[in-house]
């Protein structure tokens, strides 16, 4: 018996690929920016003896590391779906 669903049939994978491609990229962006920005404040806060600043930045910095680190694995984790779906 050789009745297989057609998975060709479904349109738009491709086009599902770029606009998580672009929207992934801006967080990527967006990420590395508020890095360095709170980069920059921890350091001025640190110096100048405003801790609380210090902390906030500090803890923005980490966040801004997990949304990068998060941002990179929907990347590999959406590629992989894609790869699987069309070996189905």
């Amino acid at each position: 018996m050789d009745v297989f669903p057609d998975f060709g049939g479904v349109g738009g994978a491709a086009e599902l690929r770029s606009i998580v491609g672009a929207l992934l990229t801006f967080v990527l962006i967006i990420a590395v920016l508020m890095l360095i920005v709170c980069a920059i404040v921890w350091a001025i806060g640190a110096s100048s003896g405003n801790y609380q600043a210090a902390t906030k930045a500090r803890t923005g910095l980490w966040v801004s590391v997990g949304a990068a680190a998060l941002a990179g694995a929907g990347v590999a984790w959406m590629n992989f779906l894609l790869a699987l779906g069309t070996q189905l």
